[in-house]
């Protein structure tokens, strides 16, 4: 769904698109947050915080970013603000706080990486097995769907992805080896 059209739902009330943002983005703001306090009910307790906050703030939601970026600053701010209702020492907030960003930027710096890596094997694959793999997996399109639009039969789609993911997990077994010991 388009970020745009979604923040434009959710400020005019729309509870399915408040939905869909719980859906697609919690897990993961869990995690972040876990990963700060090592505490999974604590950390559950801040993202649900988060997103109570966002539903009642809604008609004034404004994002210029990315809405997943939005939503960890997010749950950020609200883990510092439970830290400081909680009196534990600021030195601790500055430390937890440059710990983070030095985490996130590593963490950002080994994906992109990655998916870099990740492009160069896609590539590489012969034409009709990259066209598939990318309908497939970049843009969510089913077999059928796939089949439809290139005019070949949906076990012919199924050859050609089986042919494709076994290239990239042979290959990429050794990409993403190099890139581990690269970081490390």
């Amino acid at each position: 769904m388009n970020e745009r059209k979604l923040v434009e739902k959710m400020r005019n009330g729309n509870a399915e698109a408040y939905r869909y943002l719980f859906l697609e983005y919690y897990e993961w703001l869990c995690n972040y947050i876990f990963k700060m306090c090592n505490n999974r009910h604590l950390a559950e307790d801040i993202v649900q915080d988060t997103f109570v906050n966002l539903w009642e703030k809604r008609a004034k939601l404004y994002i210029s970013g990315s809405v997943k970026n939005y939503l960890f600053k997010c749950c950020y701010h609200q883990f510092l603000q439970h830290l400081r209702v909680q009196k534990i020492d600021f030195d601790a907030l500055d430390k937890i706080k440059w710990e983070v960003i030095a985490d996130t930027a590593f963490e950002r710096d080994k994906v992109d990486v990655k998916i870099e890596n990740l492009n160069v094997l896609i590539s590489k694959l012969p034409p009709r097995c990259k066209e598939v793999f990318v309908q497939n997996k970049i843009e969510q399109k089913k077999y059928k769907e796939i089949a439809l639009d290139m005019g070949i039969s949906v076990k012919t789609v199924e050859n050609q992805m089986s042919k494709a993911l076994h290239f990239i997990r042979e290959h990429a077994t050794i990409v993403l080896l190099w890139t581990s010991s690269f970081f490390w």
